[in-house]
């Protein structure tokens, strides 16, 4: 029989919370810091541990799943199912001790669009705050039902955002931040694509928008806003893979011409 929304739901969040933990335990002890893309995105023996962890927790309960990974992590499974892996999201946070920082699991059965995996879970570890969503069955903060601020008019809306580690990229963002800044009630940056998302679904935040992001960032997070009520669309390309708009239904089409 075929796995339920909500027992993948479970299994994700139960990975991501052994992942968040072993984090915890890793902290200040930076081992084996190398960088992947440029010089400014670095990568650590505790991203590569999270990811090895997720692994083995998943494949242990679904051995026959598909994997892709941030950290290399990647194999076609025979199930049509794929876990899609975001072992630490913020290692420049969790390097600096700057507290935004997660882990990120979905569970996608060939959906492309964002918010359409079919399972995920988000675990900030500082907060213990687990985030979880099942495909129609909502989004969720432990036990507590998730539910995005609408309507919002976009004068008062407090948006979050994130930037490239590509300086072409950054130079492009930094003129679209520019035109949202004198728009909206502020701006945020807090460095976790995940935790931004999951933040809009809770409330944290009226809107989220990144136009280089990777598909580990936000297919669960995505999923999770989603749930909570939010619109969340496919945005941008850069040097990466694209990223998402995610607003709640009165304010995500203008925050998304905005941007655009």
């Amino acid at each position: 029989m075929s796995p339920g929304a909500r027992e993948l739901a479970a299994l994700a969040a139960k990975a991501a919370t052994e992942a968040g933990r072993e984090l915890l335990r890793r902290r200040g002890q930076v081992h084996g810091l190398d960088t992947k893309t440029s010089a400014t995105d670095p990568v650590t023996d505790a991203d590569r541990a999270s990811e090895r962890l997720l692994v083995e927790i998943l494949l242990g309960e679904r051995p026959q799943d598909g994997l892709l990974g941030e950290e290399g992590a990647s194999r076609d499974g025979t199930s049509g199912l794929r876990w899609v892996l975001d072992p630490l999201d913020g290692t420049v946070n969790w390097l600096y001790g700057f507290p935004a920082w997660c882990v990120s699991v979905a569970c996608e059965d060939g959906a492309s669009e964002p918010g359409g995996a079919l399972a995920g879970a988000v675990y900030d570890a500082l907060r213990d705050e687990l985030y979880w969503a099942a495909r129609g069955e909502g989004a969720w903060l432990r036990d507590e039902r998730l539910r995005v601020n609408d309507p919002v008019p976009l004068e008062r809306a407090l948006i979050a955002t994130g930037f490239a580690y590509d300086p072409g990229d950054r130079r492009r963002q930094a003129q679209t931040v520019a035109r949202v800044i004198p728009a909206a009630r502020d701006v945020r940056r807090g460095g976790s694509a995940a935790l931004d998302l999951c933040w809009v679904a809770a409330g944290r935040l009226d809107g989220y928008y990144e136009d280089t992001t990777s598909r580990w960032d936000w297919a669960a997070a995505a999923l999770i806003a989603r749930e909570a009520g939010a619109v969340v669309t496919p945005f941008g390309g850069g040097s990466r893979d694209g990223g998402v708009v995610a607003a709640g239904p009165a304010l995500h089409d203008e925050l998304r011409a905005l941007v655009t």
